[in-house]
């Protein structure tokens, strides 16, 4: 079974690396990149999310957002 997520990181709640960057510190699986002082979503890593929840527990001004696009089953032989 497959679950395949987006990862975002709203710009207008989001303090960027000068005042916060706890979830570049966090995630287990660096999904998130660093442009500019920016924090974005490493495009090529994303499909590493293990939802954790880690970012969304440590984000103090909840600028982050998990979505589940869709779910694959395994069928059975």
């Amino acid at each position: 079974m497959g679950i395949f997520i987006k990862v975002e990181v709203d710009d207008k709640k989001c303090k960027g690396l000068k005042e916060c960057g706890k979830c570049v510190d966090t995630c287990p699986v660096n999904i998130f990149l660093i442009e500019k002082e920016k924090i974005n979503i490493n495009s090529e890593n994303e499909d590493e999310c293990t939802l954790c929840n880690l970012c969304l527990e440590i984000c103090p001004s909840e600028a982050i957002a998990v979505r589940k696009l869709y779910e694959l089953e395994e069928k059975g032989r």
